[in-house]
């Protein structure tokens, strides 16, 4: 399960910082912040059964950080 989890985390975090730094357009970057939150979580979970605090701090960190980047592409949409 671990090991699921892991690689789905990896592959949804590569799959996100590449949808980003093709800066497509608003929306594929607010999907991206979504990818990235899920897979933010999904390192949490990880984190939490492999005891990693390290881990486990820098995506409860990233996980707000993606959250951001949601309401900032997704919610908010362009500044007037």
């Amino acid at each position: 399960m671990n090991a699921l989890i892991q690689w789905t985390a990896t592959v949804l975090t590569i799959v996100a910082a590449s949808t980003i730094a093709a800066h497509i357009s608003q929306k594929a970057t607010g999907i991206a912040f979504i990818i990235f939150t899920v897979s933010s979580l999904l390192w949490v979970a990880f984190a939490s059964m492999e005891s990693d605090h390290g881990l486990l701090v820098t995506n409860l960190v990233l996980t707000i950080i993606n959250l951001t980047g949601v309401y900032r592409y997704l919610i908010r949409g362009k500044p007037a």
